[in-house]
């Protein structure tokens, strides 16, 4: 074998602990960025070695002075060499990422899933803006890539059917074999659809979650190896990053019930979303590492917004 790490640096690492140390130097010695389910070099090398492993994915501590057989060793420092010569997020190199501990199968066809509305689906947070969850009997997922939110909805609202809708096949490709994996075909569907352009006539959810893409285009431009690795679709929200919020805004009370809910993520366009739409009240859903990051509105206040929303003038967003 050649390349990272050399043969006599395996037989000198030992120990999950040798390995976590040993993963962490390499890691910010080489300048990897991070962002997709972790956030510092230490987590990245923590995740890829339960990974490889296969242990508990919250659970390193019992295992730290366990010690490798060759055979893991080899396998543990290709894994980790293809994450420092690829650039691609550890997700994609193991087909694997987690939401509150929820598994769900992902490669280069959808983006990582990260979103801060799957704390707030299992952690009950919605109940601050949805009268009744028990009585949820309907939800649609917009831009639901790899399925994983319209999975979590399935979860948190267990009488609902869930409508999961993407622009891009392959997306979609995905979010079908989660749904199966998780044993919830009966109950949950993934079809194509611009935004809701194919949702039927009248249909009506009694609730619409949605993470669009939101990053504004110079920001997607200057994009770093671990997020151009990413389809730039579920990314690039125009000049400004709001332009498919606009277009849910627009569409989401022609699809939902009179008392219905409207949950997005938008990243950190809060300022100027409230700026455009002086007239809606965005209520706010704060998680533990997100502020003013996620709104939901009622079915009522969506009537306010004007199919033709007025242009605003461009300002640059920060990546989340």
């Amino acid at each position: 074998m050649t390349g990272f790490p050399a043969i006599d640096e395996i037989d000198d690492l030992h120990t999950v602990r040798d390995w976590l140390r040993f993963g962490t130097s390499a890691f910010t010695k080489a300048g990897l960025v991070f962002g997709h389910g972790t956030s510092t070099a230490l987590d990245e090398a923590a995740f890829l070695i339960l990974m490889a492993l296969h242990l508990p994915i919250d659970q390193l501590e019992p295992w730290l002075d366990a010690r490798l057989t060759r055979t893991e060793r080899i396998d543990l420092a290709l894994l980790f060499q293809r994450r420092l010569t690829t650039r691609k997020p550890a997700a994609y190199l193991v087909n694997a990422a987690f939401i509150q501990g929820h598994r769900f199968y992902v490669d280069e066809r959808v983006i990582v899933p990260r979103s801060y509305i799957g704390e707030l689906l299992l952690s009950n947070a919605l109940s601050a803006v949805i009268e009744d969850t028990d009585a949820v009997a309907s939800v649609l997922d917009v831009c639901t890539g790899s399925g994983c939110l319209a999975i979590l909805a399935a979860m948190t609202f267990p009488s609902a059917t869930v409508d999961g809708v993407d622009i891009s096949p392959d997306a979609l490709a995905v979010a079908h074999h989660n749904i199966e994996a998780y044993g919830l075909s009966d109950r949950v569907a993934a079809f194509q659809s611009d935004l809701s352009d194919n949702i039927p006539t009248g249909k009506r959810y009694d609730i619409i979650i949605a993470n669009p893409p939101y990053v504004a285009a110079a920001e997607v431009a200057a994009f770093g190896p671990e997020y151009k690795a990413e389809p730039q679709m579920a990314h690039l929200g125009g000049a400004d990053g709001l332009d498919l919020v606009r277009k849910i805004l627009a569409q989401a009370g022609s699809h939902l019930a009179p008392n219905g809910t409207l949950v997005v993520e938008i990243g950190t366009g809060r300022a100027m979303l409230e700026q455009e739409f002086p007239q809606l009240s965005f209520f706010w859903l704060d998680t533990e590492l997100s502020e003013g990051e996620v709104f939901a509105l009622r079915a009522a206040e969506l009537q306010a917004v004007s199919h033709k929303p007025p242009q605003i003038k461009v300002q640059p967003l920060k990546r989340r």
